[in-house]
């Protein structure tokens, strides 16, 4: 069982997203939390299962180090 870190972010229409650092192109939604989270795992299955299809290795986690402020 692996374990990956996703960026959840609401939207301006209120739909959570649901990108996967580790996994370029790896994103879902959701009306909730529960059903963005609920629908990024189904992406995160089927996005390793065409790596492995295809070959390709199946690269572990990022580590999120911290957060960076900015003046905006």
């Amino acid at each position: 069982m692996m374990k990956y870190t996703v960026v959840l972010e609401k939207d301006e229409d209120g739909i959570y997203v649901t990108t996967v650092p580790a996994l370029p192109g790896c994103i879902s939604d959701g009306k909730t939390v529960e059903e963005a989270l609920t629908n990024i795992r189904e992406a995160i299955q089927g996005f390793i299962d065409d790596m492995k299809s295809d070959g390709e290795p199946i690269p572990g986690d990022v580590e999120i180090i911290g957060n960076v402020e900015v003046n905006a």
